[in-house]
C-alpha cells in the first residue's frame, strides 16, 4: 500500500528521513500516525524509528535533544519542530511489567516492530508514503479490529498497560477487540495493579472520552480491568448501567470525572480522596465537586438562584451534560439565560468590599468574612440590592 497524499505533517518531516537515508541508514513514520493517516484522521505527533544509532543521529543533525536516550530516543530539531526518533531495537523480559529489562539496539525494522503492542500500531511508513506491514494491521484496520502483535499474552507480560491500551482503542476507534487478545486480557487484568495510576488515569480518560465508550466500558467490564482500577471496585452496578448510558464520549477531562463521582453516588467529602487516588490535580477535583452537586441536583429537579450561582457559567455546561447523560432533559439554554439573569456572577461584583464594612464600623476578622458572604448570598437571591448603601445598611442593622 502506497499512500499519495501525505498529511502536511508527514510533508514537513519527511527532509529528516531523507537526511538518514542518505548517510546510509533506514527511516520510517511509525505507530498512531501511520495508522490515523491511513484512517483518515488527524494526526499530531510524528514519531521517526531508524535503525541508526543514537550516536549516528546526533551525528547527522546539528540539534537534537536527548530525551530518551537510554530507550534509543533522540529528538531531531528542525525548523522549530521536534521529532522524537528512535533507533530500532529489541527488548528483553519485563520482570515488572512495566519497562523492558534491558533494551537492544539492532538494525532489523522487523525486530523492532515484533515488540509493538497492536498490529494496527505496528505499521511503518517510508517517507514516500509506502507502507510496511509485516503483522497484516491493514487487513485489521479494514475490519476494525484489535489484534495483539505476536503472542497477546507475551505483550501483556511486557506492559500491562497495553490491556487499558486495548479497551481504550476500541472506545477512540469503534473497533472490536479480537477473541484471543480480549481472552488475554481477562487472563490477566490482574496486573494492572502493577501500572502507575497516571498511566492508568490516562487511559481511561480516553476511554470516556472517545467515539464510542460503550464499547470501551463494556470491555473495560467483560475483562475485569475494571476491579483494577482505584476504588472501582464497590461500583460494579453503576459502571454496568455507564456502558448503556454514555453513548457519545465525555467532551473534556473534567466532563469526565464529574460523570464517574456523580454515577457512583459519591457524598461531597467522598470525592476528594477518590479522585485523590487518580492522582488527579487539585483544579479539576475542585471543579468536579461543584459540577457533581450541580448535576446531582439537575437530575433532582432544578437549581434555585444560589445553586445556580455556585456552579457559574463556566461549569454549568459540564454539569449539565452529566445530568443529561444520566437520564435529565437538557436544561443549558433556560440555565444559561436564568444565570445571566443574575443581579451578579461574581462575588467580587459586590457593591461593596471589606474595607467599606470596616468604615462603617465593623471589626476585620471572621465575622466581617461571614457578613460578606451574607450579603454576596442576599444579593443573588434578591433579598438586597446591590448597591454600597443597600449592602452597608443590611450589614450594619
Amino acid at each position: 500500500m502506497k499512500l499519495e497524499q501525505l498529511p502536511e505533517e508527514f510533508e514537513h518531516a519527511r527532509p529528516v528521513l531523507q537526511t538518514i537515508e542518505q548517510a546510509g541508514y533506514e527511516a520510517y513514520f511509525v505507530g498512531g500516525s501511520v495508522r490515523d493517516t491511513i484512517l483518515g484522521k488527524a494526526i499530531h505527533d510524528v514519531d521517526i524509528a531508524t535503525s541508526a544509532y543514537p550516536d549516528e543521529i546526533k551525528h547527522l543533525f546539528k540539534r537534537t535533544v536527548d530525551t530518551g536516550i537510554e530507550h534509543g530516543t533522540v529528538m531531531i530539531l528542525d525548523h522549530g519542530t521536534g521529532y522524537e526518533t528512535t533507533t530500532f531495537r529489541s527488548e528483553s523480559t519485563y520482570t515488572d511489567f512495566r519497562r523492558p529489562d534491558q533494551v537492544t539496539f539492532v538494525r532489523s525494522l522487523a525486530e523492532d516492530l515484533k515488540r509493538r503492542d497492536f498490529t494496527i500500531n505496528a505499521l511503518a511508513m517510508r517517507e514516500n508514503g509506502e507502507v510496511i506491514d509485516l503483522f497484516d494491521g491493514l487487513t485489521d484496520l479494514q475490519n476494525k479490529q484489535i489484534r495483539a502483535v505476536g503472542d497477546a499474552q507475551e505483550r501483556f507480560h511486557e506492559d500491562a498497560l497495553r490491556m487499558m491500551r486495548a479497551v481504550r482503542f476500541a472506545s477512540q476507534l469503534d473497533f472490536t477487540i479480537v477473541p484471543d487478545t480480549l481472552d488475554a486480557i481477562t487472563a490477566h487484568a490482574q496486573l494492572l495493579t502493577k501500572i502507575a495510576v497516571e498511566r492508568t488515569q490516562v487511559e481511561l480518560l480516553k476511554l470516556l472520552q472517545g467515539k464510542t465508550p460503550q464499547r470501551g466500558l463494556t470491555d473495560l467490564m467483560a475483562t475485569g480491568l475494571w476491579q483494577y482500577c482505584p476504588d472501582f471496585a464497590p461500583h460494579e452496578v453503576a459502571l454496568k448501567e455507564l456502558t448503556t448510558q454514555l453513548v457519545h464520549g465525555a467532551s473534556s477531562e473534567t466532563t469526565a470525572w464529574t460523570l464517574l463521582v456523580t454515577k457512583f453516588g459519591l457524598e461531597t467529602a467522598a470525592i476528594t480522596p477518590f479522585m485523590k487516588h487518580w492522582k488527579t490535580a487539585n483544579q479539576t477535583i475542585n471543579a468536579v465537586q461543584t459540577t457533581s452537586k450541580t448535576a446531582t441536583l439537575l437530575l433532582q429537579g432544578g437549581l434555585n438562584a444560589w445553586q445556580l450561582y455556585q456552579c457559574g457559567a463556566d461549569l454549568m455546561p459540564i454539569a449539565n451534560e452529566v445530568a443529561v447523560i444520566l437520564g435529565a432533559p437538557d436544561r443549558l439554554a433556560s440555565l444559561t439565560t436564568q444565570l445571566a439573569a443574575l443581579p451578579i456572577q461574581h462575588k467580587k461584583e459586590l457593591a461593596v468590599t471589606g474595607k467599606d464594612l470596616m468604615q462603617a464600623g465593623i471589626q476585620p476578622g471572621p465575622q466581617l468574612g461571614a457578613i460578606l458572604g451574607d450579603l454576596e448570598y442576599g444579593v443573588v437571591t434578591g433579598a438586597v440590592a446591590n448597591t454600597h448603601d443597600a449592602l452597608v445598611a443590611q450589614a450594619t442593622a
